[in-house]
């Protein structure tokens, strides 16, 4: 029983679940039902797939979704960024026979890949996704669908087959004459609804009022005979089951798309529940919400579902409603199937160009202008990053690209920046006992400072990306002091290559009779040291490591220094040894 708590965190919920959670939950998912019957609509046609087969998604993976996930708040359904890539992918199965076996197909191999992610404990590879690609990807996917529904809200009919974006924009323009003007007043009609919707409420489904207007002018007007092109029927109220075709030469075909689907699906589930649980403050484990997505599509494929993730403006919704518990997900999709069970008959009024308008509006609101001002604000790195990803997501031949493309160049400015170690030379100040300042700003302002003690201060993390950059900075400092004291202060992690670059300073230093101390060492760097002969070099009693006092192992490495230049005590420098220090030397 304890193994299905821990992997059903449903079960959980329904044991704790108190009879006044209902009321709250039960409204939210009223509402949330409300918003999802549109979009889950337009999100099907962005997949290039019926209107009915969103519908099925917005109830199997909103229950499966809720049932298996982690956050008690993400809505999981049909999203536009998802939609898109299937559209991409699937574009070139328009008009096969087995064009709805090999979508199911992609679904269930999308989720089998969530589920595996989630099973092996990959959770925290959402976060090698920068926040900058998915703004960037994000508004050019929002774009992209404007200028894709373009020619439905327009009233004009493309040829079937694989278009691009612009191949498509360039149709619509070319085909201008066949525009149909009722198709077009009903779009910006939708479109209206929806805006004075938000402004005098923003709990107000302007979205589904939009449609609901559209159907019944559709009915009262008859303008179903003036060409106007309608969603069509729905075959059924019920999401049928049907078995899945494990087709390898299909799988094989749709294995990188089926890849780059799940880690976007992925990335937008966690990225909302972790918005939304910062609020809450529940505790959000992302390798059970991968779990969670992976059934929810693996066992959507099998009763007609496309694939789907969390959507913020639904999650949102069931948060800012009063939704307390999972159950508000479970219960939105049964309220969707019970809607389309007595109204689906008047699915096949809705016009394609009310819910192009949806779309359009929903495009819109995909560029969230507050983020892009932000990352042009906040790092020039991160608005490369943005900036790439927004224009290869428009004009690349495949939506993939933008994704690789925004990693590749966010690890690729990351590497360049990281590649830059930080070494500052430091001096001790006369009659300052372990104050340090750094040694060309003392020069230049006449601070009196002991020379004959040089302070080294590394930071960041070493790796063979900056050891070059590393000896160089080294030489820089070198200086004629007689003792060199080298702070770790920052530095966590250091490779092989940064070990050697630094072994060899050391050797030189040494060579020319000068002494060195090693301070602020980490036990883990310290026994790398070890393993590298650094340690037997400087003398395991002139390595001080890092202890909870602040500075405290600086401290004591500047008084061993200090105690040797005054002549005070002899010091072991590694290999058995010792040095004495004639009295008479200066210092300072």
């Amino acid at each position: 029983m304890e193994f299905l708590k821990n992997n059903i965190p449903i079960i959980n919920t329904i044991a704790t679940y108190k009879k006044e959670y209902f009321r709250f939950d039960f409204i939210a998912a009223l509402t949330v039902a409300v918003v999802a019957l549109p979009q889950s609509m337009a999100y099907a046609m962005i997949a290039g797939v019926d209107p009915a087969y969103g519908l099925y998604s917005a109830i199997v993976l909103a229950i499966l979704g809720s049932v298996f996930g982690s956050s008690n708040h993400l809505a999981t359904g049909p999203t536009n960024a998802v939609s898109l890539l299937i559209s991409s992918y699937m574009a070139v199965y328009l008009g096969q026979g087995n064009f709805l076996a090999t979508l199911f197909l992609l679904t269930f191999m999308v989720g089998a890949i969530q589920f595996a992610m989630g099973a092996l404990k990959l959770g925290k590879l959402v976060n090698y996704v920068s926040h900058s690609v998915i703004v960037g990807f994000t508004a050019g996917a929002g774009v992209i669908i404007a200028l894709g529904q373009l020619n439905a809200l327009l009233g004009i009919s493309l040829s079937q087959g694989k278009h691009s974006t612009l191949e498509k924009v360039m149709l619509t323009f070319e085909n201008m004459d066949k525009m149909n003007n009722y198709a077009l007043l009903l779009g910006i009609f939708t479109i209206l609804v929806i805006i004075v919707s938000k402004k005098i409420s923003k709990n107000i489904p302007g979205a589904l009022l939009g449609i609901i207007f559209s159907v019944v002018l559709v009915m009262l007007m008859g303008l179903d005979k003036y060409g106007i092109k309608m969603a069509g029927e729905i075959p059924s109220a019920i999401p049928p089951f049907s078995m899945i075709s494990l087709n390898l030469e299909s799988i094989n075909s749709l294995l990188g798309g089926a890849i780059v689907i799940a880690v976007i699906g992925l990335v937008e589930a966690v990225s909302i529940s972790k918005a939304i649980s910062a609020q809450t403050m529940q505790k959000i484990d992302p390798n059970q919400e991968f779990i969670g997505q992976g059934i929810a599509n693996m066992g959507g494929a099998f009763f007609g579902s496309i694939a789907g993730s969390g959507s913020f403006t639904r999650s949102a919704i069931a948060f800012q409603n009063g939704g307390r518990t999972r159950l508000t997900g479970v219960i939105t999709g049964i309220v969707i199937l019970v809607l389309l069970l007595f109204f689906a008959p008047f699915a096949k009024y809705i016009p394609n160009a009310s819910l192009a308008g949806v779309i359009m509006v929903v495009a819109y609101t995909m560029v969230d202008k507050n983020a892009v001002s932000k990352v042009f604000k906040s790092n020039r790195n991160d608005a490369i990053v943005m900036t790439i990803t927004f224009l290869t997501t428009i004009l690349a031949p495949e939506l993939e690209y933008a994704i690789y493309s925004g990693i590749a160049i966010s690890i690729l400015l990351y590497l360049k920046e990281t590649g830059a170690a930080s070494v500052v030379r430091l001096a001790p100040v006369n009659g300052s006992p372990g104050q340090l300042v750094e040694y060309h700003t003392a020069c230049g302002n006449g601070q009196p400072v002991n020379s004959t003690i040089s302070v080294v201060q590394l930071d960041g993390n070493l790796y063979f990306g900056s050891s070059a950059d590393l000896e160089q900075k080294l030489n820089d400092v070198y200086s004629d002091a007689r003792v060199l004291v080298v702070k770790f202060t920052g530095v966590t992690m250091m490779d092989i290559t940064s070990l050697e670059v630094i072994e060899g300073f050391i050797s030189r230093v040494l060579k020319e009779g000068k002494k060195v101390l090693l301070c602020d060492v980490r036990p883990s760097i310290k026994r790398m040291m070890e393993k590298s002969h650094i340690l037997s070099m400087v003398g395991e009693g002139n390595v001080f490591v890092t202890e909870e006092e602040v500075l405290a192992s600086s401290a004591k490495a500047l008084e061993k220094a200090d105690a040797w230049l005054r002549g005070e005590i002899d010091i072991d420098f590694g290999l058995g040894k010792k040095v004495s220090q004639p009295s008479s030397q200066p210092v300072g």
